[in-house]
């Protein structure tokens, strides 16, 4: 039999957690639901400039916050702006890094895997979109008394609060992209970040435009992505 509460004893604070149970009937039902919700959501690279509240950033953050990582160390800081001098600035550095991604590196198997996305060093939406949102990753956390912490498990920790975010702005009804232009140390520079951070990835929150338009793909089936032994 498992120890209870009552006979561990810990060196630092622990509390109770017993969420209700929730009978497997209606926890499959929910599983389902929140499935089929998530499997509607699509990257968008066609915004509406229709605005958003910053509540609505604030929650998708929020639900990032309840993400597992490393040593309970939490890894990151998410940056968002609205400023259009700041997006437009964005922008033009993103825009810069593309085309020379696009035009000048020799990287046939990488452009021939992301020609059906049909996607080019324009990026219009970073300025379109009404937030631009930047979650960094931290190396190093600086402490209240000027030492730096160390972080674990960054990379995983990180990825993990970011596809919290995603599903947060998803279930708000309202679209976003994960765009990784290459390589992203501009963006510390723009936001103005420390050197114990670096950007992860750039997320454009917004509503999806009138016309916009999504490549027709299809998401791995169950029995590829799941083996049960």
């Amino acid at each position: 039999m498992a120890p209870t509460t009552s006979t561990r004893t810990h060196q630092h604070p622990f509390v109770p957690y017993l969420p209700p149970r929730v009978p497997i009937k209606d926890g499959l039902r929910r599983g389902e639901e929140f499935y089929q919700e998530l499997d509607r959501r699509r990257s968008v690279r066609w915004f509406s400039p229709d605005p958003v509240p910053r509540e609505a950033i604030e929650v998708a953050v929020r639900a990032a916050n309840t993400a597992p990582s490393g040593a309970h160390h939490q890894p990151w800081t998410f940056v968002a702006t609205s400023d259009p001098e700041l997006k437009r600035h964005v922008r033009l550095a993103a825009e810069e890094e593309e085309r020379k991604f696009y035009r000048d590196r020799d990287l046939p198997h990488w452009h021939a895997a992301l020609g059906p996305l049909e996607t080019d060093e324009h990026k219009e939406y970073l300025e379109i979109a009404p937030w631009l949102v930047v979650a960094f990753a931290q190396k190093h956390t600086r402490m209240p008394d000027g030492s730096l912490r160390k972080n674990y498990y960054v990379s995983e920790s990180v990825g993990i609060a970011c596809g919290f975010f995603i599903a947060a702005v998803h279930t708000m009804g309202l679209a976003t992209l994960t765009h990784t232009p290459n390589p992203m140390s501009f963006l510390a520079k723009e936001l103005g970040r420390p050197s114990t951070e670096r950007p992860y990835i750039l997320f454009p929150v917004g509503y999806p435009a009138g016309d916009c338009e999504v490549p027709d793909l299809e998401r791995k089936p169950l029995e590829d992505a799941l083996i049960v032994l």
